[in-house]
């Protein structure tokens, strides 16, 4: 589950992999049930992501790190969030995949402050929704000044 069917086992980059693998999916359901079904589905991931960390988290030794990069269900999760504005549009949805990795991968200021206050699970979790919350105004604000043709 967390590791998104083996996603996560895979090297180099297994974030970013587990990103990409959440495309396809979210695009299914974009396409069928559009962007606020996407927002749903971001938040069951959301939950069984909680809930599977902290199972996992629970069955590693004791100071392992729970963010262990083999789990990506967390990105998958914030993935989903930064593809809630861009609608269908393929510059958008390229857009939302770079701005989502990187503010994943850099976590500025607040991302990065998530993270390690939060700690478990909910660290785990919550900073990748922060970043995706953050790719997600991005592309909106960019879809709205018109400086992506959409």
């Amino acid at each position: 589950m967390v590791t998104l069917g083996g996603v996560g086992l895979l090297r180099p980059m297994p974030g970013t992999l587990g990103s990409l693998a959440a495309l396809p999916l979210a695009f299914l359901v974009m396409w069928f049930a559009g962007p606020w079904a996407l927002l749903a589905a971001s938040f069951v991931l959301l939950v069984v992501g909680l809930i599977a960390v902290r199972h996992v988290a629970a069955t590693m030794e004791s100071g392992a790190d729970p963010d262990h990069g083999a789990i990506v269900i967390d990105e998958a999760c914030g993935q989903f969030l930064a593809l809630v504005p861009a609608m269908l549009s393929p510059v958008l949805w390229v857009l939302s995949f770079v701005l989502f990795r990187l503010f994943d991968v850099w976590k500025p200021g607040p991302i990065r402050m998530i993270e390690q206050r939060l700690g478990g699970a909910w660290g785990v979790m919550l900073d990748d929704v922060a970043a995706g919350a953050a790719a997600a105004a991005c592309v909106w604000a960019f879809s709205r000044t018109g400086w992506v043709d959409v």
